[in-house]
């Protein structure tokens, strides 16, 4: 995440309050000074550090916190709530016309991640039952267009270009007649960037709004050029008047102070965030995740949802069939360390779970589990369904198959038989479907309550 750093730093703060017993206005100073100290740091604008630690500051100290019998919690509420405050509050959703199709304009500087985005969040409004049309409004940068074209293509999405055109009003006018006639509700214009802000940019942007009134204008700011990305939406914001703003690489290590900048500077809300570089890796941005995230109490609620929408009910039932019956093969083995593969990568993963940020030693290293997949890939199948037969001679083929040596697939043997025995104690389907994940036979209402609960 582009805030490990000052996310370390918060949690260092918040632990040491977690214990008080008694807060004295010395402590929270010297603790808000480090506070103060890592915000400056991880980039986040002067003055909205200096309001966020006041607000801390006078809420900490009043009379219910110092009355109560955990003023350390106390303290650590109001915190959070702070800092869900400054990410913005509340999700910021699309504004959809009631009379499709919705057009949707991404602005921002070349370098930002706009094509891809533009990619990303077609992909994510089909998932909510949308029809996208991307449309290629990028008539200056090379190959821009083919670019567009390549994402739409790996999507199976569909891309409106015209390259014998340099009008993009123009342009998006045709993109209109398409998506009435393919029946497309939502249109998402990719428009031109530039190194920097510039007139001609600009006007030509403006132009657009005034021909084609987009419903919604985001502007697509890189995270990792800090208080830059700030200027930026700053920039656009005043001379074109964005709806919302849509952070990329915010899966970055560098310290991506604009995430808690952009909304208290521009106003706008942050709707989505790039959180890696597949184009299933775009989220709806909740304020209120967020700040459990940087604070190191989890998020459980997107971990919810990732399962949800990544694992195969009809392979976690046959799964549940199979250990029923005491049978648990590399296989299976195989097909569940897919469906996980397919939430994210594990490490990030890790950082949902409440407590595990306080794990400081906990290393996952992703690279691990492709080598596990070579290994089992490099099996016959009638080694994966009885493992039990591969002695030394298949060892060796399949370390030579899979690029790995003959210990590395002793050590994964070891493991998975420890797996196998951990699964095959198992007799209860209940909790064998809870921990895949499966929630067939959770109807929605169920759903919602685990959702509710947690929240």
């Amino acid at each position: 995440m582009a805030i490990e750093g000052l996310s370390s730093k918060l949690q260092e703060f918040t632990k040491k309050l977690r214990g008080k017993t008694r807060i004295t206005e010395s402590d929270l100073k010297e603790m808000l000074r480090e506070v103060k100290l890592a915000l400056l740091d991880a980039d986040v604008n002067y003055k909205i550090v200096k309001e966020f630690t006041a607000s801390i500051q006078e809420k900490a100290l009043g009379q219910d916190v110092l009355k109560s019998l955990t003023p350390g919690q106390q303290v650590v509420k109001i915190v959070k709530d702070e800092l869900v405050e400054l990410l913005g509050g509340m999700e910021a959703n699309i504004n959809f016309s009631p009379n499709p199709p919705t057009i949707i304009m991404l602005v921002g500087l070349q370098g930002s991640g706009k094509t891809t985005t533009a990619g990303k969040l077609a992909n994510l409004l089909r998932k909510e039952g949308k029809k996208p049309l991307l449309v290629a409004c990028d008539v200056y940068r090379p190959a821009a267009i083919k670019q567009l074209q390549v994402v739409g293509a790996q999507l199976n999405i569909p891309v409106f270009a015209n390259e014998n055109s340099k009008d993009v009003v123009h342009i998006a006018k045709q993109a209109m007649n398409i998506a009435y006639s393919k029946m497309n509700d939502v249109i998402i214009l990719d428009t031109a960037g530039r190194l920097q802000i510039d007139e001609e940019l600009m006007n030509e942007l403006k132009n657009v709004k005034a021909n084609e009134h987009p419903h919604e204008i985001l502007l697509v700011v890189d995270a990792m050029t800090g208080q830059e990305a700030v200027n930026v939406a700053n920039g656009f914001n005043d001379a074109l008047g964005i709806d919302g703003v849509i952070l990329t690489k915010l899966d970055g290590d560098t310290r991506g102070g604009a995430a808690l900048s952009v909304k208290k500077v521009t106003g706008k809300p942050i709707k989505f965030a790039g959180t890696g570089e597949k184009l299933s890796e775009l989220e709806v941005f909740h304020p209120d995740r967020m700040a459990s995230r940087i604070l190191g109490m989890g998020d459980v609620l997107s971990i919810i949802e990732k399962a949800e929408e990544s694992f195969d009910q009809e392979e976690a039932e046959k799964l549940t069939k199979q250990l029923a019956k005491k049978e648990f093969d590399l296989n299976d083995y195989l097909a569940q360390l897919r469906q996980v593969k397919k939430m994210g990568s594990f490490s990030s993963l890790l950082k949902m779970i409440p407590g595990m940020a306080d794990i400081k030693d906990l290393k996952v290293d992703d690279k691990e589990f492709v080598r596990i997949e070579a290994i089992i890939c490099s099996m016959t199948d009638k080694e994966r369904r009885n493992p039990k037969i591969l002695n030394g001679q298949r060892r060796l083929r399949i370390a030579k198959g899979s690029g790995t040596s003959v210990q590395e697939i002793n050590r994964f043997m070891k493991s998975f038989e420890m797996t196998q025995k951990m699964m095959k104690q198992m007799k209860d389907k209940k909790s064998i479907k809870k921990m895949m994940g499966e929630m067939k036979n959770m109807n929605p209402k169920e759903l919602q309550k685990l959702k509710d609960s947690m929240k």
